[in-house]
């Protein structure tokens, strides 16, 4: 199992045993939405049903957050509503009023939340205490929040804030597109998306293209700044890099395919957990490396 997005914090904070986590997120295991619940949060196992909620190789944790949640569109409702809307209006002789229609919009949800559709997603982090970081994997910012606070009213005693380094992402991307060397390590791919700064932020991407150093050029004279950029990290691993220090995307290339092929290990989960955590902890140091190092704010 890979991550496909990473979103990093340090533990300020992390006096927590994999026993003691384990412990305290089965207190909180996920539990089926009630009739008229829209949703519900717990943790579940990271590997499956019936499983530790814990999952452990050496000093590294795997956890995972479950979100159920019914699917009740505001069309469905609305389509309701309209026909009860209609039957009270022959009744009364007049159209509902809005704080009347309001209720009528309640009653209906009341009444189909029990019928409504479940959809069950899940959300996982990577605890590495060693290296005092957890990294999340979600798309975006609310998903991994939903976790971090659901993290923290169930683990006691813990403080955790997200990384920041002493230069900013976008200025790092904008000055290796502007013709700045670029570690040796890292090689630039062929997406990328740069933005003004001004009250439009007028937007450039190039999605599969080949970066013309020129034609990039023009565009940060015009005062564009690199928002994200794809790019490839020793060969191993694909990624593409964004403004607020987010990898996205993250892809094992076929060396590392072949390494897990190659494994003799039976468990695949535990080796793809061990090649992925070994490699991407040496990726982040990388990225931060070439950010000026992590900030002192979060550090």
């Amino acid at each position: 199992m890979w991550f496909k997005n990473l979103l990093v914090y340090r533990l300020n904070k992390w006096d927590v045993t994999p026993a003691i986590l384990e412990e305290q997120l089965s207190r909180n295991a996920i539990q089926a939405c009630s009739a008229m619940e829209m949703q519900r949060l717990g943790w579940v196992s990271p590997k499956e049903e019936g499983l530790p909620f814990v999952h452990t190789l050496g000093s590294q944790m795997l956890i995972c957050l479950g979100v159920e949640k019914k699917l009740l569109p505001t069309t469905v409702i609305n389509k309701f509503a309209k026909s009860r809307a209609a039957d009270i209006e022959e009744q009364q002789g007049y159209k509902p009023g809005r704080k009347q229609m309001k209720q009528i919009k309640e009653a209906v949800t009341d009444e189909l939340l029990p019928r409504a559709f479940v959809l069950r997603r899940h959300t996982f982090a990577w605890i590495n205490p060693t290296a005092g970081i957890m990294v999340v994997d979600a798309a975006n910012l609310a998903k991994a929040d939903e976790l971090i606070e659901m993290l923290i009213k169930t683990v006691d005693g813990i403080a955790l804030v997200p990384l920041k380094t002493n230069i900013s992402p976008t200025s790092t991307m904008t000055s290796w597109l502007a013709g700045d060397d670029l570690a040796s390590v890292f090689t630039v791919d062929r997406d990328c998306e740069l933005r003004a700064a001004g009250e439009e932020r007028s937007t450039v991407r190039y999605v599969r293209h080949t970066l013309e150093a020129e034609e990039i050029a023009k565009h940060i004279t015009a005062g564009k700044e690199v928002t994200r950029l794809a790019m490839t990290w020793g060969d191993k691993v694909s990624f593409v890099l964004h403004e607020n220090l987010q990898l996205k995307r993250i892809a094992a290339l076929d060396i590392l395919k072949d390494q897990a092929d190659g494994s003799d290990q039976e468990d695949i989960f535990d080796t793809d957990f061990a090649l992925m955590t070994g490699e991407l902890q040496r990726l982040l140091a990388d990225v931060v490396e070439v950010l000026g190092g992590e900030s002192a704010a979060t550090a």
